[in-house]
């Protein structure tokens, strides 16, 4: 809460779409991190990641739905959409250079 100098308080502003940078990497980062969960179940280095990953995820949707916590918001998304890709491009691209 704030308060103006007139001494009025005022409620937060928030951000009616603080739902879309969640969402967007959300949508490919779950089924794939889900992939490759499934995938490197007893692989120690590549837990860290995709644990890494999950919680951001999870930080993602809970931070506070403020106007000013958009950009914070966004970067938790794209970091964790990069986290998720990362044990993942490998993959693609030894299949690309196989094929």
């Amino acid at each position: 809460m704030t308060t103006r100098n007139d001494g009025v308080t005022q409620l937060p502003v928030f951000h009616k779409t603080w739902w879309k940078a969640p969402l967007v990497a959300s949508l490919p980062g779950l089924p794939l991190l889900a992939w490759e969960y499934s995938l490197c179940q007893g692989h120690g280095e590549i837990w860290s990641v995709l644990y890494w990953a999950m919680g951001l995820f999870a930080i993602a949707w809970a931070l506070p739905h403020r106007r000013s916590m958009r950009t914070l918001r966004v970067v938790t998304a794209a970091i964790v959409l990069g986290g998720t890709l990362l044990p993942a491009l490998p993959l693609v691209l030894l299949g690309a250079a196989l094929a």
